[in-house]
């Protein structure tokens, strides 16, 4: 039997399962980790908490995450309390709560593209709507516009993210603040890579005691160096953390991660130490690019958008052949690089040198 013989939704017909290339290359560059390990000091803290928690893996876990929550709280500041925050696995199952409390058949759900392509896949197997904006040929949200777009299409949900994935570039507040004012429904503003904008860039949190159905998304995954955790939180009013917990699983977040996601926040000036030197790296694989006469996109995120390349394929597989992986997605003729450490990033540019 083949998936094509399984009764399976008319909508999800001849769909492919979303994912990045994981290929066992020297330097990879394409899931926009950060390249940075924990210390032995952290994992020796995450082992005794993991022994701690072990005599209790026989009980559910702690159901809402009360204590998670309060740490979280306390990190993003802004006098956020834990009934303020919910966390779930991984910031793709806190977009899926969204979906399943406020989408669903009947409803849509609105974002400007190019973005992260996880928010229309998410969408659909949620059976709601997905509506794709345009942006501008920079890549740029004009304010006006994308606040037409909203009082054009009435979604229930609209998507923003800020740094924008593949793009990387954040959004003025002005463009936030245009979008909400004619929302009827929420506004989600994901900033996955809020952590790795440029200095002065203010985030959606700033916004949260004004606008009731505003949700600003986070998660462990990127500047935290926790991918493997699979971590993912939000901040927003209280009203919509109790419609989350309508739709979520019993018992969702394993008392093992939510100990992990502890430890880490215990250890954030380490783990966020990196931060500073993954932005010194991006800007000057941003210059070098330039220099090479390639257009590049300006990055807010620990990953930069380059091109523009008639066959990108070619310059993908050419970067492969000499032992870089990096990422074929985004608009066509584009190819986006993650930044590694000051080792990986001379490698993937002399790999771009032979192709070029």
């Amino acid at each position: 039997m083949n998936l094509e013989d399984l009764p399976i939704r008319d909508d999800l017909k001849g769909r492919k399962p979303y994912g990045a290339p994981q290929i066992d290359v020297p330097v990879r560059l394409n899931t926009n980790e950060n390249p940075y390990p924990p210390s032995a000091e952290l994992v020796a803290d995450l082992a005794e908490e993991v022994r701690r928690s072990a005599g209790e893996l026989n009980r559910y876990p702690e159901r809402e995450a009360e204590a998670l929550r309060a740490d979280l709280a306390g990190y993003l500041g802004h006098g956020l309390t834990l009934e303020q925050v919910w966390a779930a696995n991984g910031s793709n199952e806190v977009l899926q709560q969204i979906l399943q409390a406020f989408g669903g058949y009947g409803r849509s759900a609105l974002g400007f593209e190019p973005s992260y392509s996880m928010h229309p896949i998410i969408t659909s197997g949620t059976s709601t709507a997905w509506v794709g904006g345009v942006r501008e040929a920079d890549f740029a949200l004009d304010p006006v516009k994308a606040a037409a777009a909203v009082e054009e299409h009435d979604p229930d949900i609209v998507f923003l993210t800020s740094p924008n994935n593949p793009t990387g570039t954040a959004l003025p507040l002005e463009t936030i603040v245009a979008v909400l004012r004619v929302a009827r429904g929420v506004v989600v503003v994901d900033e996955a890579y809020a952590e790795f904008a440029r200095q002065g860039t203010p985030s959606a949190l700033t916004l949260l005691g004004e606008f009731p159905r505003l949700i600003v998304t986070r998660t462990m995954s990127k500047a935290f160096a926790m991918a493997g955790t699979r971590l993912g939180y939000l901040a927003a009013h209280p009203a919509v953390v109790q419609a989350l917990q309508l739709v979520r699983l019993p018992y969702h977040l394993s008392t093992l991660t939510q100990a992990a996601a502890r430890v880490a926040l215990r250890h954030r000036e380490e783990l966020l130490g990196t931060v500073a030197a993954l932005r010194d790296e991006r800007d000057a694989t941003v210059a070098w690019l330039r220099g090479k006469g390639l257009t590049v996109a300006d990055s807010d995120a620990n990953f930069v958008l380059f091109g523009r390349f008639p066959d990108r394929r070619k310059v993908w597989e050419g970067l492969l052949e000499r032992g870089v992986l990096i990422r074929e997605v985004g608009p066509p003729e584009w190819l986006r690089v993650s930044i590694g450490t000051s080792e990986e990033m001379a490698a993937f540019r002399a790999a771009l040198e032979g192709v070029l």
